[in-house]
This record gives C-alpha cells, structure tokens and sequence, in this order.
C-alpha cells in the first residue's frame, strides 16, 4: 500500500501469497495501482503520483469460513455457508474430508455436513496453500471429540497452544510436547468456565461449548469480536445458513 504511491520501483521478495494479499493487489490495481508478480513470493510495484476510485467486491473469510465448518462438523450438523469460496481452502477441504466432513460448492457458497463421525487425523500448519496456523485452535476443537488419536504439528507461530489448558478444563485429552499436539478423542465434553487467550483460541472455545454437555461460559471475548461478526447471530440453531462475511480490518 505504500509502494504504490512511491516514487519509483518498491520490489518485495518473500511476500505472502495469501488470497487476501491477491485480493489487495488487485483492489489497489483497480485504483490504478501497478503492480506485477500478484500472487507469487516477489512483487514488483511501480509508483504512480494518484490512485483513482473503484468500486470492489472483498473477497469473503476464509478463516471464519472454515470455523463455521468446524462448528458444523462437531455438532453434525448440516449447513451452507453463503458467499464462501471453496477455491481459496484446498487443504482445509481436504483435511475436513480426512476427518469424515463432506464440504461442497454450492450455487451460493459452500455446504458443510458430518457423514459417519469425526475421525482422527494429522495436521501440519504452513505457509500458503498449505493448512492456516490460524484453523488450527478451531480444528484443534473439532478434532477433541473425534475418534482415535489426531497430532496437530504448528509450524508458524510459538506458543500458538495457550488454548490448550482452556480445552483440557472441558475434558479434551491433550498432550503438547514442542510444536506437536497429540489430541485423543473423548466421549464429549463438558461445559466449563474458559479464558479466550486470543482470535482464533476464541472461536475454537465457542466451537467445543457448542458440543459440550452443560453450559460453557467464554470470557475476554474481546479477542472474539475482532474476526467474526455476528457470531451470536450467526450461531443460533435455529440457522441452517450462515454468512461468510468480508474481511474486517
């Protein structure tokens, strides 16, 4: 954003190839921004002296997109989510399918639904178009009452597991040992008073109070609120459709 109103040539080698850096680059190119090399590690940005205005459609969630259908899987439910896009999730798609979700476009989005139970499975975070480190707490949640034994491997951030002893507080059996998280599935959970340590470790707290026996209260949902509009809404059983809004700043 600011190469493109720099003078001269701005080159940015290692960039992140993310959709949502795809869908900036194309928004500023709109606005006449120059920019080569979009969706690639190496951007090339000519500077030009004024942007112009432009009317843009911001590419849906992603990560809020695969934490309804985290949501959807541990409660077995049956759900589409409007606006979703299925191009921008292949290795969340295939890791849902590995664990006995089915996820399939639909005319308005994407249609999410439970088959024969959850199933263990081995997660590995990575850089894009690998799995997102920031599916993992949501994953991580569905995957506490699937049956046999799961090893989530994070590879992104430190200390990405604080929503660990949260989930342990409702019965979840885990062990971490390093960046490796071996979760094995258990009966249910139960509903307990829990911590939001951040973002993602908020929603996969939501995500396991929706499948445990009683009542889970989830405090400092500040964290919560900065990623996911209207998930109370959104959450409710009596919606068998839910939104995948846009991108919040």
């Amino acid at each position: 954003m600011a190469a493109v109103l720099a003078k001269g040539e701005t080159v940015i080698d290692n960039a992140a190839r993310e959709p949502e850096i795809v869908d900036l680059s194309l928004c500023l190119k709109g606005m006449g921004a120059q920019i080569e090399g979009i969706g690639t590690e190496r951007l090339v940005i000519q500077g030009v002296d004024r942007l112009t205005g432009d009317t843009y459609r911001v590419m849906p969630d992603r990560i809020e997109t695969a934490s309804y259908a985290c949501a959807a899987a541990i409660t077995g439910g049956d759900v589409e989510l409007v606006g979703a896009r299925i191009d921008t999730l292949s290795a969340v798609i295939a890791s849902f399918r590995e664990a006995g979700v089915a996820v399939e476009p639909t005319k308005d989005g994407v249609k999410v639904a439970r088959l024969n139970g959850l199933h263990g499975i081995n997660v590995d975070t990575q850089p894009y178009p690998g799995f997102p480190t920031d599916a993992q707490a949501q994953f991580m949640a569905m995957l506490c009452v699937a049956s046999g034994a799961s090893v989530l491997t994070e590879n992104i951030f430190e200390n990405r597991y604080m929503h660990v002893p949260e989930l342990s507080r409702m019965g979840a059996d885990i062990t971490v040992r390093g960046n490796a998280a071996m979760v094995r599935g258990v009966d249910h959970l139960i509903g307990a008073p829990v911590m939001a340590t951040d973002l993602r470790a908020s929603m996969g707290l939501v995500i396991a109070g929706l499948a445990a026996q009683g009542e889970t209260e989830v405090r400092r949902v500040y964290h919560l609120d900065r990623g996911y509009e209207r998930l109370e809404e959104n959450s409710r059983p009596s919606a068998r459709t839910l939104s995948a809004s846009a991108t919040r700043s």
